[in-house]
């Protein structure tokens, strides 16, 4: 990898330290180096830099090894060859059966699953009545999309009680989409995601869904579940994007594990599967989106497939449990003090209960990943464990357009709790919209100001586009870390300093930021720089606007000098922020911000917001957050 003097420089689409785990609790240091941070760090003794990750080499999972025959089989079926044929050639098929019942490993939203039986379908916050809803239309929101064909609110509907309490709702709603879709065709319904979901939900629910007396409605079920695999046979490599061709190849290997003379198809879905992870997944384990809530749904999709894995008593490829272990780190690594996601890339704050349900069922214990240069998230983690304070720095280049969903362009934002409480967020929610979020807020959701960060001209460091896609921006990011001992009396910190180049053809400004956390977790001293791209500066002056977007909860007051805010927590505690830069007309304000819960409900609060005039000759914006001390 290319350096630039110190810092590790991460191309557009970007090794691995697992969290240690804070330091011990120490004395809090002074607040009075906030002009001079720049400097600081440096004058202390050298601490020991944190090499930076390889390039992006995607991970590679080789197929299982298999004899002769059985690569013939699984080429054979690959080239068109039914499974039926390549069993039993001379044999009768089979009656459409299946071989197991699956546990459902996953458990789903009990109030989600009452709305379901009082005839209401949620997603985020929104609802559709059951009765009004159009099976095969084309322009219900995404959400909505995704939920009603990827059959999701099965998981919901077997939360709420006993078998009988939820089966004649789920063959009701199953018998009407069927009625809309009696064959495989195009739009929302059959996208490769889509289907991959329906097909796995409808083999892991199977009791749900076939435990009627009604044979007719048994055989048209059945027929159903073998449609869809063949379909996706055919369409898995056309997926949308790489998580729903996961989802697919997953659904095939479920389908050959469960429908009768299935082995040259979970051969054919093996292989398959094996290949997309490689191509979804980079080094480190994060999904190349950058999207929490896709790496929550990769992990959801191998649990489901390893559950189907053991109800028939086989043992999946080595490579699937080990795709989990690579998974789960990432994932802890962007959570919060309270055990609940952060508000990264579309995503909101999913509930603590999910992550910690979905984490056991991986079977995976791992600390939180700290260190990710691919997966593009930096987390530092100071003071007593369980009132630690946690920092979590977005230090990468935003995804590539064929990997996004809902991209957002947050290039060196940054989130910050307090034990339980979170400070400082970003609005998030973008994957959302479409539920409680209108669809028009999308766009303004995955924007820079909608982040933590740093913006010029009130212009995005990277362009949002329409459908989640993101366009020209930041290509490179520049991360240095290190553990800075304490010296002098001041404590010892954890110094992240990155910077990317989103801003320089339009502007020729470099935008630099500069975060330490003090090892008692009691002060978070940072630096906004911005710094001629090239060797001549540009004339004139350009607006800026550094926001810290807080989280519900928390009042704040401003100072009589217009330079500090008090912050008034829910937990009692209490933190003051403080800016000490000098800029023409620079002043700090409070204004309106929007945040989104786990469930995609958007809350009002509030925002600083550093704002003036900089030279094109470049600028330094050093601020803090301090945590004060009890009376």
């Amino acid at each position: 990898m290319a350096e630039r003097g110190a810092l590790g420089l991460l191309p557009r689409q970007r090794g691995n330290e697992a969290d240690d785990g804070p330091a011990l609790a120490m004395t809090a240091s002074s607040a009075g180096d906030v002009a001079h941070i720049a400097e600081a760090p440096e004058a202390a003794a050298p601490g020991e830099i944190i090499e930076p990750g390889r390039v992006l080499a995607l991970a590679d999972f080789a197929p299982p090894s298999l004899g002769a025959g059985e690569r013939l089989v699984r080429l054979a079926y690959r080239l068109g060859v039914p499974g039926g044929v390549l069993r039993a050639p001379f044999r009768k098929a089979p009656r459409a059966r299946l071989l197991a019942t699956v546990e459902n490993p996953l458990p789903g939203q009990r109030a989600a699953g009452t709305a379901l039986r009082a005839g209401w379908l949620t997603v985020h916050g929104g609802r559709l009545a059951l009765a009004d809803l159009d099976y095969a239309s084309k322009t219900i929101t995404p959400p909505f999309e995704r939920a009603l064909h990827g059959f999701r609110w099965l998981d919901d509907l077997a939360a709420i009680g006993p078998r009988e309490t939820g089966a004649p709702i789920a063959e009701r709603l199953l018998g009407n989409w069927l009625d809309a879709h009696p064959r495989p065709g195009k739009g929302p319904a059959w996208a490769v995601g889509n289907a991959g979901q329906r097909l796995l939900g409808w083999l892991i629910h199977a009791p749900l869904i076939l435990s009627g007396h009604d044979k007719a409605f048994r055989a048209r079920v059945l027929r159903g579940l073998d449609d869809t695999a063949r379909w996706l046979d055919r369409h898995v490599g056309k997926a949308e994007d790489r998580l729903g061709e996961v989802a697919g190849w997953c659904a095939i290997v479920a389908a050959g594990l469960l429908l009768p003379e299935g082995k040259p198809r979970r051969l054919y879905g093996e292989a398959g599967l094996l290949r997309a992870l490689g191509e979804l997944v980079g080094d480190d384990g994060g999904v190349l989106s950058r999207s929490p809530l896709a790496q929550i749904e990769a992990i959801e999709l191998l649990v489901r497939l390893r559950a189907c894995y053991r109800a028939v008593r086989r043992d999946p490829p080595e490579a699937i449990p080990a795709m989990l272990g690579l998974l789960v780190p990432p994932l802890l690594g962007v959570l919060h003090g309270d055990g609940a996601l952060g508000s990264w890339q579309g995503a909101g704050a999913i509930e603590a209960a999910r992550i910690e349900a979905l984490v056991a069922a991986s079977g995976v214990r791992a600390r939180p990943l700290r260190d990710a240069r691919q997966w593009g998230y930096q987390r530092a983690s100071a003071g007593l464990p369980r009132s630690a304070t946690v920092l979590v720095v977005d230090a990468a280049p935003p995804p590539l357009a064929r990997h996004a969903r809902d991209g957002c362009a947050s290039t060196l934002a940054f989130e910050l709790s307090a034990g339980r409480q979170r400070l400082v967020v970003n609005c998030g929610g973008a994957a959302f919209a479409g539920g409680a979020i209108p669809v028009r807020l999308a766009q303004g959701l995955r924007a820079t100001a909608a982040h933590s960060t740093l913006t010029i001209d009130d212009t995005n460091s990277t362009a949002v586009l329409i459908n989640g896609r993101l366009g020209a921006g930041v290509d490179e990011v520049e991360v240095e870390r290190r553990q800075v001992p304490g010296e002098g009396g001041r404590r010892g910190a954890t110094r992240i300093e990155a910077a990317h180049d989103g801003y320089a053809p339009r502007f020729g400004l470099t935008h630099r930021r500069i975060l330490l956390l003090r090892d008692d977790g009691g002060e978070l001293v940072g630096e906004d720089q911005l710094v001629p791209s090239g060797r001549r500066g540009k004339r004139g002056k350009v607006g800026f606007a550094i926001r810290f977007h807080l989280a519900p909860g928390v009042e704040p007051y401003l100072s009589e000098d217009a330079r500090g805010v008090a912050l008034a927590l829910p937990d009692g505690s209490h933190w003051q922020f403080r800016s000490g830069g000098k800029s023409d007309g620079m002043r700090v304000a409070i204004d309106d911000s929007l945040w989104a819960d786990g469930q995609g409900r958007p809350h009002a609060t509030k925002q600083i917001v550093i704002s003036g005039m900089v030279s094109r000759g470049g600028g330094s914006f050093p601020w803090v957050f301090k945590k004060m001390r009890d009376a």
